[in-house]
């Protein structure tokens, strides 16, 4: 007989439990390795990604709210007096529409001082520059000049022509309008003042 080899000798396993632990072994590596086998190259998760349209689009949190529906039965706690408690002016109907200073029903400011004058709807406003202005300039001075160099913004009713300042050049100044002052430094200095008419509404 031949010698047994001395230490532990490896013992064959059984079948069945051999082949229960080889497939608890390959299941284990599968679920490692995602579903593939054990050892095969792992490859990178494929990214489906989708295409934005309109029905993909939401309104921000917060930003809709459901309306409040009132006077719809006692469930909602909302019914009955429909949040508007018992009786008083803040219950009535048309409690709301309350005017600019409405001052809880007593004689508002408004009308408790007195109105003096009026307001003339026929009013005109004219664009004005006194003569120390026109200093600065030579030749004729129109209303169209005036503006075209930023003197002054716009016409208005027309140019009316004050009488602050000195004049000490002769100049030609056409305007809508003269103050006496203005017309007399004019003149002195050797210049003309010519009133000209407003302009008219152009008619079709």
């Amino acid at each position: 007989m031949a010698e047994r080899k001395k230490g532990k000798t490896a013992r064959p396993k059984d079948g069945a439990a051999h082949r229960k632990a080889a497939g608890t072994k390959r299941a284990g590596a599968r679920r490692r390795t995602g579903g593939r086998a054990a050892g095969a190259h792992a490859e990178a998760p494929k990214r489906h990604g989708r295409s934005v349209g309109l029905e993909h689009l939401r309104p921000a949190p917060g930003s809709r709210r459901k309306r409040k529906r009132v006077g719809r039965g006692p469930g909602s706690g909302h019914g009955k007096t429909a949040t508007r408690g018992n009786k008083g002016q803040l219950s009535r109907s048309g409690s709301t529409a309350q005017y600019f200073g409405f001052e809880g029903g007593q004689m508002p400011l408004h009308r408790r001082i007195p109105k003096r004058g009026f307001t003339n709807i026929f009013r005109r406003q004219y664009a004005v520059i006194n003569v120390g202005d026109l200093a600065r300039f030579d030749g004729e001075i129109t209303p169209e000049r005036l503006v075209g160099e930023g003197v002054i913004k716009k016409l208005g009713a027309g140019l009316k022509v004050l009488g602050d300042g000195d004049l000490a050049k002769a100049l030609v100044v056409r305007a809508h309008r003269f103050s006496r002052s203005a017309r007399e430094k004019i003149t002195a200095a050797g210049g003309t003042a010519e009133e000209i008419g407003a302009a008219k509404p152009a008619t079709s």
